[in-house]
Order: structure tokens, then C-alpha cells, then sequence
């Protein structure tokens, strides 16, 4: 890492020092004047102010992308499981002093699609009748310690690094208590944690990869303060500063200004110093490993010359179906007769895909008064989920054979600079997790895409044993990569193709089937792992 002079001029220094790295900028510091908020003696109703605010819609423009702060891991490797767990940066620093507004620059000049912010705000307790009364009255102390559920935000962070969804508390800062619905947020490439105790626990350092500490003078963070509870939290002055004075400048004093030494790097004045936030950024990107079509390359032979596993079915090739692979495949088949015949094998591959449910003995009286032994589902519900947008094409099919089922939806993209399948939309029914789940493709090659979205239905506690990964057509690769990653998933398709080639397209194949399928031209990279297209 480097440190930064106080003109700008950058000195080599090594990343291991356990000293701090203090950064400073050329700028100068931001008027007091400026900062103060403008009070009314007549005080404006309350706004509603929550934790999660800061993450609210889960994603953040800039100049040149749309970064998701609420995104997915954009890879897996043969075993089912993530490749690298995600950089987490830790930001401390005392109330007001600008750890948020770091925390945007930094996802703003780090240029990575997939970050979580998570703030620390989320995590305080719940409060007793008591301590909301003391709270009311600006009587409870919310920068202490043991205001905040260590225990809770461990176990939070540490599976958002592991790249698991993870639920996280609503805090309302205008009723002192968590809202009843909680926000469910992906692992990311990085995490970002912000809070005033960052540094204040030690099983929570231990999660941390980089440790920065803002630095911000105690007038300006007073002013901030009085800012934001005024006019943001519905405080008023007197309380606020009460609070301040009572709770706020000594727990700084005895919490969070000792923990400044543990930081690898100290900002001073927040969100405006460049140079440091450069730093931090040129650091982090020397840290996160590039993940390119290489590795899908090798996830992609990682099981070539063994037997197809048992659970894999492939339909009979029958001259019927043999004839029906014969007029999607070629290329001269207009997109009509495309359409057609592509839906007669999705009925029939969603009929042989219904007889691996599980069932059970049931006797019914025929018209005739006799019995009939005979067998039902025996299970809770049966759902389907799509990968968008080649797999939707097998909703109908479904439905058309499965009376009242419910469909979910997901979306993966596959990134053309990298290759790697991205998670982009996530919708599924409620209590999934209690479902017998077809999830529809209709080509996977790699079957990096079907690993991903078979990943997301166990994050949402579907049980692997009952996922049925259904697809027109497989390739060999694709089969083994899914089987070794997840062997309690049953796999079935009308075809399996040997090959695929350098650019992960099917061979013989089927060409790129949503483009077919939709009458859209396809670009010419296309591959048969995209999504807004076919997936992997």
C-alpha cells in the first residue's frame, strides 16, 4: 500500500505495517457556517426515518454503470460454492463524521458491479419498555457498546462474506424499534460495513479484510449531527444536544477514538479526500481476483471422460422426438414452425419431468362403485422458477399440466467482459423453501447459470433433493458440472449434445434459442450460457 503526503505526493509503503496509514488531501475543510443546519423554531412533522434508507433502491448510478449494492457473488466453481468470499471493508469513525458519504465514493471509484453497503444503524437492540421511555427523553445512551446485537451482525457479515443472502433488521430511528418486515440482501464481489463500533468487537474484526477509520473534527461532526436529527430524525435542538453532551463526545472519547490505531488507513475530513479515498480503492482492486472465461473454461472440463450421472434422465429418443429435434435444429426452420415444435417437446419434458415428484397410494371409488388403486402428489406444493428470458418459454407448458402452480422468476446475465453469469432479478414465491421447485432452461452448456440459480433456491431453503433442473438441451459439460456440484438434483432434458466449443456455444446445437424463439437477432457473441438469452 501507499502512504500519502500532505501535498499529494505518494510514498511506497508496505501493505503488512500495522501502523496506520493517515491520508490527507490538499483541500481545505468544509466552513462551519456552511454546515449549520437552518432551525425553525416551529418544527416540522417527523419523517419516518428507517436503517435501511441508505440502501433503498438497491443500486447506485454513476457516470459510467449502474453499480447493484444489493447484488450476488457473480461466480461459482465446480463444487456448487463460491470461488473467493468478498472483500469486506470496515468504516468506523465517531457519529456524523462522513463514514457513509466515504462509503459512496468508494463503490463509485472502485468500479465493481456487485457491492453490499451495510450500515451498523440496522443492528441496535431492541428496547425494552423502559429503555424507550429513557430513549424518548434523550436519556438513553445509543452509542455505547451495548446498544448494538454483536451477536446478530457476526453471524450477518460473516455469511454475506461466505456469499449467502442474508436477512438484516429495519431499525426506525423515529420509534426506536426494528419494523416487522426485514430486508433479505445477497453477498457481493465487496462489502462495505459502516458503523461507530466497526472496530469495537473482536470476532467482527476478524471478518474485516481492510480497516479504515474517517477522521472527522468534533465541531463538525456536532454540526452534522444537529443537521441530520433536526431535520431528518424530527429531534429537537435542545435534546439533540443534550444527547451529544451526555452520551455521544464520551463514548467517542472512551469507544471509538482508541480504535483509531487498529485502522490500516486513517481519512481525515471525510468524503471529500480523494487522494485517500484513491488509495483505499488501488488497494482493493490489487486485492479482488479477476475472474475470467478461463475459469469457465476449467469449470466447464473440470468432469470430462466420466459416465453421465445417474440423475441425469433424457427423454427416449423416439422418431417423434428425434423428428422434432430435427426441425428446431435447422437453421432453415422458419420461426413459426420453431415455435411449434419447441412447445411439443417442452410438454413432453415437463410430463417426464412430474413423474420424478414424489407420490403416494390413493384409492378412488370409478363410476362403476369399484376401487381404483391409484397414486397422488405427496408433498406441499409444486412451483416452477424460470431463468429468464429463454426459460419462461416453459411456463405454459407447466401450467398447462400442473393446475395452479406458482412460478417464480430469475434472471442472469452473463457479463460480456468477463464472462461470468451475474444475478440481475430475483422474484419467488413465498415460503418457497417448502416447495418441490422445476427450475426451466431451455439450453445450458457450462451450466454455470443453472448453478447459480440452483445456489439462490437454496439460499432460500429449498432442499436440494427436491430441485428438478429441466432443459431442452444439455450439453455433456453442463450435466457434469451441475451433478458434481449438486448430486441431490435431478437433472432432465429431451437431448445431450457432446460438445461444446470455445465460445461455449452447443455443438451441433440449437443456435440461441430466446433469439429464435422471439424473433430478435442475436449479437454476434452471443453464447449459449446468456441470459437475456440462454443461460448456461
Amino acid at each position: 500500500m501507499s502512504a500519502v503526503c500532505g501535498d499529494g505526493r505518494v510514498s511506497a509503503m508496505e501493505c503488512g505495517e500495522k501502523s496506520s496509514l493517515c491520508c490527507t488531501s490538499g483541500s481545505g475543510e468544509d466552513s462551519l457556517d456552511r454546515l449549520l443546519p437552518s432551525v425553525n423554531t416551529s418544527l416540522s412533522p417527523r419523517k419516518r426515518t428507517t436503517s435501511q434508507c441508505k440502501s433503498e433502491p438497491p443500486l447506485l448510478r454513476t457516470s459510467k454503470r449502474t453499480i447493484y449494492t444489493a447484488g450476488r457473488p457473480p461466480w461459482y466453481n465446480e463444487h456448487g460454492t463460491q470461488s473467493k468470499e468478498a472483500f469486506v471493508i470496515g468504516l468506523c469513525g465517531g457519529s456524523a463524521s462522513g463514514k457513509t458519504t466515504v462509503a459512496r465514493k468508494i463503490i463509485e471509484a472502485l468500479d465493481v458491479p456487485w457491492v453490499v453497503l451495510l450500515s451498523m444503524d440496522s443492528f441496535y437492540k431492541v428496547l425494552t419498555a423502559e429503555q424507550q421511555l429513557q430513549a424518548a427523553s434523550n436519556d438513553y445512551n445509543f452509542d455505547h457498546p451495548d446498544a448494538f446485537d454483536f451477536s446478530l451482525l457476526v453471524h450477518t457479515l460473516r455469511k454475506l462474506k461466505q456469499g449467502k443472502s442474508v436477512k438484516i433488521p429495519v431499525y426506525d430511528f423515529t420509534t426506536h424499534g426494528r419494523q416487522k418486515e426485514w430486508k433479505t440482501v445477497y453477498g457481493a464481489s465487496v462489502i462495505i460495513f459502516e458503523g461507530i463500533m466497526s472496530f469495537a468487537d473482536k470476532e467482527l474484526l476478524k471478518l474485516l479484510d481492510m480497516k479504515i477509520f474517517v477522521d472527522t473534527d468534533s465541531d463538525i461532526r456536532l454540526v452534522r449531527r444537529l443537521r441530520r436529527d433536526i431535520t431528518e430524525r424530527g429531534r429537537e435542538i435542545e435534546g439533540v444536544i443534550k444527547q451529544y453532551n451526555k452520551f455521544v463526545k464520551p463514548a467517542f472519547e472512551q469507544y471509538i477514538e482508541p480504535t483509531m490505531r487498529l485502522a490500516d488507513i486513517v481519512v481525515p475530513r471525510g468524503g471529500g479526500n480523494m487522494v485517500a479515498i484513491d488509495l483505499i480503492v488501488q488497494h482493493v482492486h490489487s486485492q479482488l481476483e479477476e475472474v475470467s472465461t478461463a475459469d469457465m473454461a476449467a469449470l466447464a472440463s473440470a468432469h470430462q471422460a466420466q459416465p453421465l450421472p445417474q440423475t441425469l434422465s433424457v427423454l427416449e429418443s423416439t422418431p417423434q422426438v428425434r423428428g422434432m429435434h430435427t426441425i428446431i435444429r435447422n437453421k432453415e426452420t422458419s420461426r413459426d414452425e420453431f415455435i411449434f415444435y419447441s412447445k411439443r417437446l417442452m410438454r413432453l419434458l415437463i410430463e417426464r419431468a412430474l413423474s420424478f415428484l414424489p407420490s403416494q397410494v390413493h384409492i378412488v371409488q370409478t363410476p362403476q362403485g369399484e376401487d381404483y388403486e391409484g397414486r397422488t402428489f405427496h408433498g406441499k406444493r409444486i412451483t416452477g422458477v424460470s431463468i429468464l428470458r429463454a426459460g419462461e418459454t416453459m411456463e405454459p407448458a407447466l401450467r398447462a399440466v400442473c393446475k395452479d402452480v406458482r412460478i417464480g422468476k430469475i434472471l442472469i446475465q452473463t457479463n460480456q467482459d468477463t464472462g461470468e453469469p451475474e444475478l440481475h432479478y430475483l422474484r419467488l414465491p413465498k415460503d418457497i423453501g417448502e416447495d418441490h421447485v422445476i427450475l426451466m432452461d431451455c439450453t445450458v452448456s457450462t451450466g454455470a447459470a443453472a448453478m447459480m440459480a440452483i445456489r439462490v433456491l437454496l439460499d432460500h431453503d429449498v432442499q436440494e433433493e427436491k430441485i428438478l433442473l429441466v432443459s431442452l438441451l444439455m450439453a455433456e459439460m453442463g450435466v457434469h458440472s451441475v451433478a458434481y456440484a449438486f448430486p441431490q438434483v435431478q437433472i432432465i432434458t429431451t437431448a445431450v449434445d457432446k460438445k461444446v466449443n470455445d465460445l461455449f456455444h452447443i455443438i451441433p446445437g440449437i443456435g440461441n434459442f430466446g433469439d429464435r424463439y422471439f424473433g430478435t437477432d442475436a449479437p454476434p457473441d452471443w453464447s449459449d450460457d446468456d441470459m437475456d438469452e440462454p443461460s448456461c
